[in-house]
């Protein structure tokens, strides 16, 4: 398995992105490698900083870098030797088995749907989170920013392949389905919400158990979570908000300590022909360990050919 990280994106980068990067490969059986894509000199010289003499990290040169403020689709276009460039490129041939970054958000979500596109029948792609439940485990939430405006048929189709996604990363069987609303009756919400329950309720392709309020969203009341991308959004960082709160407040707790966003690391892009992770910008080295973590178990997962199964 090859990992692919774009050693140059991110705040803290490329500094954080290789100190996570050696203390993943630590922990990674022996056929797990990690393909660092940067500035070779400057990637070798942290690995050199951070004493690693193993051989399960890669380097692949890349002499540009997509600053976190440019424009997604013009940055990629005019800097083809780009770290997410060649990132890109080298997971379309089939060279990584996940390419991973926390450089520009927008770079990402369209250099995937440039190289290796979306899967025939997907209407909008969709980034997933990971949201911590009281009794264990996550439920998945998506929308979490990919799609600020969507229509109940592209709400309804991220109940399909959140479903999919649930069941092939968690191993859950039946994965309960539920849409993100303003109430548990099926009168409330949007026009738009309103026909996404219905069209939900009647897909038999999933287990629909109704609409949940922002409230449930912790209780293990359903395995995936629908929502449009500004909501989810909204939510998903008001939930990691609460882990700042309580340690600006001293607060030390086993369940909000899984909100701090360097937990997991990364969301995942699904609805794409491959595997793609985007971390935060702001990550840290231990967010990018933890991500490295999380994409192996995508890649074993086989989630996205599991998706293009289901709808072909």
């Amino acid at each position: 398995m090859k990992i692919g990280i774009d050693a140059m994106g991110g705040d803290f980068a490329p500094d954080a992105i290789i100190e996570g990067a050696v203390n993943a490969a630590s922990q990674l059986p022996p056929d797990i490698h990690i393909v660092l894509i940067g500035k070779q000199d400057v990637v070798n010289a942290l690995l050199e900083k951070y004493n690693y003499q193993g051989s399960q990290i890669e380097v692949v040169h890349a002499e540009e870098v997509v600053e976190m403020g440019e424009h997604p689709t013009k940055a990629l276009s005019q800097k083809p030797h780009s770290s997410i460039s060649i990132g890109f490129k080298l997971l379309k041939d089939k060279q990584l088995d996940i390419f991973c970054g926390a450089g520009n958000t927008g770079a990402m979500h369209v250099g995937a749907l440039f190289s290796i596109k979306a899967i025939e029948g997907i209407i909008r792609p969709a980034i997933v989170g990971f949201v911590p439940q009281k009794k264990g485990g996550h439920a998945v939430m998506l929308d979490i920013g990919a799609n600020a405006d969507c229509k109940p048929e592209v709400l309804e189709q991220f109940g399909v392949i959140g479903s999919i996604f649930a069941q092939q990363t968690f191993q859950i069987e039946r994965p309960r389905v539920a849409l993100m609303n303003i109430g548990e009756e099926e009168q409330k919400g949007s026009v738009v919400a309103q026909a996404a329950h219905q069209l939900l309720k009647d897909n038999t392709r999933i287990h629909f158990v109704g609409n949940m309020e922002g409230g449930d969203m912790f209780d293990d009341k359903a395995d995936v979570i629908v929502t449009d991308g500004f909501t989810g959004n909204a939510l998903f960082k008001l939930a990691e908000s609460f882990y700042d709160v309580a340690k600006e407040r001293g607060i030390q707790d086993e369940f909000i300590d899984k909100m701090n966003y360097e937990s997991v690391g990364g969301s995942s892009i699904i609805g794409v022909n491959g595997n793609v992770m985007i971390a935060h910008g702001i990550s840290s080295a231990i967010a990018i360990k933890n991500m490295i973590t999380w994409a192996r178990k995508q890649v074993e997962s086989h989630a996205y050919v599991q998706i293009a199964k289901a709808l072909s």
